[in-house]
């Protein structure tokens, strides 16, 4: 058995150039063993386990959907807004929701205090994203390419 203490993981930070983006993740599954980027199951892991962490008036990433990935949230504590395809809709600590493939989503954190939320995806190989304000899409290569029409970065169009 392989085990960890989500008490003792590190966590990753990003931010986005403009710092409309900005979010924090302790990555379960890689710390467990997960290669994200290798094509072997027994190393992949048929899903992604993460606890993300938002700071009050913080978005971690932009409107997206997934072309293959399955998603969902379970959240911990603090409240928060996610936007889909239909509007928004408020959420509140004990709240849990799925995102199926080509459903748009996003998180931000409407709060005073941290958002944390379970995270679990399905990993399918050959998945892509679509960014349905900047009409992006994230390529999954071993390249990890942002594409339109030319190579984009990341968050190009999005702040």
């Amino acid at each position: 058995m392989n085990k960890v203490n989500t008490g003792t993981l590190e966590e990753d930070t990003w931010d986005s150039p403009k710092g409309k983006f900005r979010g924090s993740a302790k990555e379960i599954s890689e710390a467990l063993g997960r290669k994200p980027l290798s094509t072997d199951l027994m190393e992949r892991h048929p899903f992604d386990v993460e606890i993300l962490r938002v700071e009050p008036g913080q978005t971690p990433y932009p409107y997206h959907s997934h072309s293959a990935q399955w998603e969902f949230y379970h959240v911990i504590s603090g409240t928060g807004k996610v936007r889909h395809k239909d509007g928004t809709d408020t959420i509140v600590a004990g709240d849990a929701f799925l995102f199926k493939p080509g459903e748009p989503h996003q998180i931000t954190n409407d709060g005073t205090v941290d958002l944390l939320i379970y995270v679990v995806a399905d990993n399918p190989i050959g998945e892509s994203c679509h960014y349905p304000d900047s009409n992006k899409w994230l390529v999954r290569s071993p390249e990890r390419r942002i594409v339109r029409s030319e190579d984009l970065d990341y968050y190009d169009s999005e702040e």
